[in-house]
């Protein structure tokens, strides 16, 4: 692997609070070289905290971060062959973008010529031809930011590592940087970490994301699988909408499971887990996979909820006292069903993911964590 992080944990030292607070804990992660992943989760997971690690702008507390090949946690930020892209940009005003892309090429003295050509290139890449003169003032947030990437470009690094470089962007500009970054990405094969707790952002840009919370990896995979195959109920709620149907094991044959759930007996097919009689069980039902027709479905159920979306019609409708989303994705359909109509509901075959029903046993707390590893820690170091 090209990137290793090994078994990182960061413990920042006591506040306000008078405890210790355990930013990450026992991250381990592997990069292949070329391969764009994003650290992915809400405010406070750590992942920012990872990036700023493989940077250098803060050091493990303990574990190992390897780049090809050389340990590289006792470097300093500018000597790991890295560039960072920020969320605030972090242009120099007092330069223009010629100026502003060239400065880490200055610091290091490339000659003259070869920092025009290396600058004019970049320019070229990011789209910006002819802007050169032009000040940061002149220019638009999608500009600057893509003036910033070039910076980041111009240096030839190793690894390209991205902070919420969009998040300042209004909603069009961040759909247009989206397909730009990884275009840029994909035509330079560089190797790539990025962070972010926008989820469309993480689908349209990774070849794998990495799903962080409270510090520890969640689950790691390509969009398609952890969209379609999230193995907690956290990331199948972070990453697009679910529905979360409790249910009971009632008979399992290979990938064949019966399931008594809202009411009914459930025949779901392509389950890759294993389970028990009796089992309790979470079904993982997302709304583009709730069939809501007039009849024909096993489920009866009330329409609570119909709104016309223009690509879609969202429904919520009432199935055995729980309430669903659906969607209705065929663009032939104009008619909605009114509020309080009778439908049956059913869900598409082979798509459903089943987890283990949630339990204090099934999981460790965030508080167990800390206090686990705060244990090994004094052990080990006393």
């Amino acid at each position: 692997m090209y990137l290793t992080l090994q078994n990182i944990t960061k413990i920042f030292p006591p506040g306000r609070t008078g405890s210790e607070v355990i930013a990450v804990h026992n991250v381990n992660l592997d990069i292949q070289k070329g391969e764009l992943v994003t650290l992915l989760g809400p405010s406070g997971c750590g992942k920012t905290t990872t990036l700023r690690m493989i940077a250098g702008f803060e050091f493990p507390t303990t574990g190992n971060i390897i780049l090809d090949g050389q340990a590289i946690n006792s470097l300093p930020p500018h000597k790991r062959d890295m560039s960072m892209v920020f969320q605030s940009y972090a242009i120099f005003p007092h330069l223009n973008v010629f100026e502003n892309i060239a400065y880490g090429l200055h610091v290091h003295r490339v000659p003259k010529a070869a920092i025009q050509e290396r600058v004019d290139k970049v320019l070229d890449l990011v789209h910006l031809q002819g802007y050169g003169d032009r000040a940061p003032t002149q220019l638009s947030g999608g500009q600057q930011q893509r003036v910033a990437l070039a910076r980041a470009l111009v240096m030839e690094p190793k690894v390209l590592l991205m902070d919420e470089p969009l998040s300042n962007l209004d909603a069009k500009l961040r759909e247009e940087m989206r397909t730009e970054i990884r275009r840029i990405q994909k035509e330079l094969n560089i190797t790539s970490v990025y962070v972010t707790h926008d989820q469309i952002e993480a689908m349209t840009l990774s070849d794998r994301i990495v799903v962080m919370n409270q510090g520890l990896i969640e689950q790691i995979g390509t969009p398609v699988e952890i969209y379609r195959f999230p193995n907690s109920r956290f990331v199948a709620d972070f990453i697009g909408r679910a529905n979360f149907v409790p249910g009971a094991v009632q008979a399992q044959r290979g990938a064949s499971l019966t399931v008594a759930a809202l009411g009914e007996v459930v025949h779901l097919t392509c389950i890759q887990r294993e389970f028990r009689a009796q089992e309790a069980v979470t079904l993982i039902v997302r709304p583009e996979m709730v069939r809501i027709k007039k009849t024909g479905e096993p489920f009866p159920g009330v329409i609570r909820r119909a709104v016309y979306l223009g690509d879609v019609i969202e429904y919520d409708v009432e199935v055995s006292g729980q309430l669903l989303t659906g969607l209705e994705t065929d663009p032939h359909v104009l008619d909605l069903f009114p509020e309080g109509e009778q439908v049956t509901v059913g869900f598409a075959e082979g798509c459903i993911q089943v987890l283990p029903g949630e339990s204090p046993q099934n999981r460790l707390s965030y508080n167990q964590v800390v206090y686990e590893h705060r244990k090994h820690f004094l052990s080990s170091s006393g």
